[in-house]
């Protein structure tokens, strides 16, 4: 499998859902759309994941229509490789707290558009968190300097992960 950006995840996810066209994912990922106020791809990305995603054939041009105003649009679907890729990463938590704000925030917005639940996805993505907290907590007690404040940042980016995952699980 190749290693893919998160706009490519999101791209290859929003043409898994259903056939669909480059220009209405764009729409999808842009500052207004539902995908978009999450984690904004812009349309040029759009089409340079879609052709990516076509190279490592994971998506593929099903059919062709015409455009409204403009050239024909190719309406590109997932592969059978692409629709087990894109299952495998929604139901896989992030390794770094950092990413809850780009990819585990999309991939809860992901799933919703889906009707998908997200208590098992935010259950094992506290599973990779928790541990995190008890190692800082230690480092913290024992580190000096600027160690220290990188020691107490840190911890209280965790503490604040846990308290956000607890606080969707009671709604997922």
């Amino acid at each position: 499998m190749p290693s893919l950006s998160l706009a490519e995840w999101i791209v290859l996810t929003l043409v898994d859902e259903a056939p669909t066209h480059g220009f209405a994912v764009a729409a999808l990922t842009g500052d207004g759309g539902t995908v978009g106020r999450v984690w904004h791809v812009p349309r040029p990305v759009v089409y340079r994941s879609l052709d990516r995603l076509g190279t490592f054939e994971l998506a593929r041009v099903e059919a062709t229509e015409a455009g409204s105003r403009g050239p024909q649009r190719s309406i590109l679907t997932t592969t059978p490789a692409g629709a087990e890729a894109v299952a495998e990463w929604l139901d896989r938590p992030v390794e770094h707290v950092r990413d809850l704000r780009s990819e585990f925030l999309v991939k809860l917005a992901l799933l919703d558009r889906r009707g998908r639940g997200t208590a098992e996805l935010v259950a094992r993505q506290r599973e990779v968190v928790a541990p995190l907290s008890r190692a800082l907590e230690r480092r913290q007690a024992t580190a000096s300097g600027f160690d220290r404040v990188l020691a107490a940042w840190r911890s209280e980016n965790v503490q604040a992960a846990l308290r956000f995952l607890d606080a969707i699980n009671t709604h997922s």
